[in-house]
């Protein structure tokens, strides 16, 4: 018996099936496109994220040589904040998915911080007003779309992020819920209280009738239409998918720190049962735990991460692929005094500056195309800096470990830059997919597939550890130029 872990993310989704040593026995990935209807916006196609999501599920169970008997849970991990609202009879959506990037509901979040509801807003949610999350997306639809929100009053539709809407069409419409780590996303749903907020709905204009239920992210959440994979299979896990990794890492215990290298770049540190208010530009959410209550996360969200890799590669075309960008920045010593800050969709943490836009500075006539994508990769790095450096002030903790995981991660030059411009060990486990793993072992815990986490912990194992050799002079030179980067970025 097997665990499959469905991760269904901004560019692509991925099936994986874990055996107990949480080592890969299958994988499937497909990706989907972008949709830019406007600068500045981000949509997917619904048909696009549940073609993919069902094609992958079948082709990893086919490559394994496993049937759907098989698998004793699925655990769900999935890009957060991204909103969907779909009618409850049909399950056909009323628009597109509009995006967690996605910036058309900045100048509506800007005038609540404007009208004085930032500091109600956070203290409720742990989040800042931003077009970021989930909330001002559902109002976006409401308003825009034909008859929609007269149907949401008379709870015809349904609002779901994307883990919500994958259950609902997995289950043919029987399970319509979502999990704590994602409702957290919404900017609906008090942390503390672990509720919907009233107070939030009616400044959101969200009709009740449209939220699914809450559960911990270890549950068991119901299973699969047989009709689908030939029998039923039960969803054990559901997670967003920055906590998900967070899991994944076992970074169980208050302090532990892991950042994921995705489309963004997302830190997050396991505060325990506390939720630590940030004074320095984070946000304060919640975390998965294999208990039914779950812990308090402080988060720090870079909008473009390996994305300006994807940028590099599909609009500027200056590289073949992603793993090309490793090879042509190593050509040269430096990036030649070249710094780019990639705020191709807005900066988010510690900025939330939603006008910010990418800025290439330092650029001369020796400025070749391998500087360029060596600054792409630094500026990665520097953000990152960023965070860990708000994050160590607001938890009053010196971070000398960072857990690393996604796509970029496997890029050798960036973890040793990043281990050198944050001064501190950068440690890349085997299993680099630790954001499925997360999802398929709170599954699996629930399943009683594992029995515990003393049990997952001895399958964790280092593929690398990267330590500093960077001088302190060339650091303090490095950031100081990155800073007088975003400050242009910014202007």
């Amino acid at each position: 018996m097997c665990i499959l872990a469905l991760d269904q993310g901004t560019t692509s989704t991925r099936a994986i099936i874990f055996d107990k040593r949480g080592k890969i026995v299958s994988r499937a990935q497909q990706e989907f496109p972008q949709i830019y209807p406007k600068a500045g916006w981000v949509e997917h196609s619904p048909q696009d994220i549940m073609g993919s999501t069902v094609a992958v599920i079948g082709e990893a169970l086919i490559r394994a040589g496993l049937s759907a008997q098989d698998i004793t849970a699925i655990g769900i991990t999935n890009q957060r904040e991204t909103t969907l609202v779909w009618d409850k009879k049909t399950g056909k959506p009323v628009y597109n998915a509009i995006v967690w990037q996605c910036r058309r509901c900045a100048e509506f979040c800007d005038a609540l911080r404007r009208d004085g509801f930032a500091e109600k807003i956070y203290n409720k949610t742990g989040l800042v007003p931003d077009a970021y999350f989930s909330a001002a997306k559902i109002k976006w639809i409401l308003d825009n779309v034909d008859g929609a929100r007269e149907r949401a009053e008379r709870g015809e539709l349904a609002f779901g992020t994307v883990d919500t809407f994958i259950l609902w069409q997995l289950s043919k419409g029987k399970i319509f819920a979502t999990d704590y780590t994602n409702a957290s996303r919404t900017m609906l749903f008090n942390i503390h209280t672990l509720k919907w907020d009233e107070e939030l709905l009616r400044l959101f204009d969200v009709p009740a009738a449209m939220l699914p239920e809450v559960h911990p992210s270890s549950h068991l959440y119901g299973c699969t239409d047989a009709r689908l994979f030939g029998s039923p299979i039960p969803v054990c896990g559901v997670v967003g998918d920055q906590q998900a990794a967070l899991f994944g890492q076992l970074c169980t215990k208050k302090g532990d720190v892991k950042n994921t290298y995705g489309t963004g770049c997302f830190l997050l540190m396991n505060t325990g049962d506390k939720a630590v208010k940030s004074q320095n530009g984070l946000v304060t959410t919640l975390g998965a735990t294999a208990e039914g209550k779950p812990c308090y996360v402080l988060e720090g969200s870079v909008f473009v991460g390996g994305a300006a890799v994807q940028w590099l590669r599909d609009e500027m075309k200056i590289i073949s692929s992603s793993d090309d960008s490793e090879a042509q920045a190593v050509k040269v010593k430096d990036s030649g005094g070249v710094y780019f800050v990639p705020a191709l969709t807005g900066l988010g943490a510690p900025y939330w500056n939603a006008s910010a836009r990418g800025t290439i500075t330092g650029i001369t006539r020796g400025t070749t195309r391998e500087h360029i994508i060596r600054a792409s990769l630094e500026g990665i790095a520097y953000e990152v800096c960023d965070l860990v450096q708000a994050m160590e002030k607001d938890a009053g903790i010196k971070i000398n470990r960072l857990a690393v995981d996604g796509g970029a991660c496997k890029n050798n030059f960036l973890m040793q830059f990043q281990s050198d411009v944050l001064n501190l060990s950068v440690v890349r486990p085997e299993v680099a997919e630790t954001t499925a793993l997360g999802a398929a072992y709170l599954a699996g815990l629930n399943a009683g597939y594992w029995s515990g986490i003393e049990e997952i912990k001895k399958n964790f194992e280092v593929e690398r550890v990267f330590t500093p050799y960077m001088d302190e002079g060339e650091r303090a030179t490095l950031l100081n130029g990155w800073r007088e980067a975003v400050r242009k970025a910014t202007l």
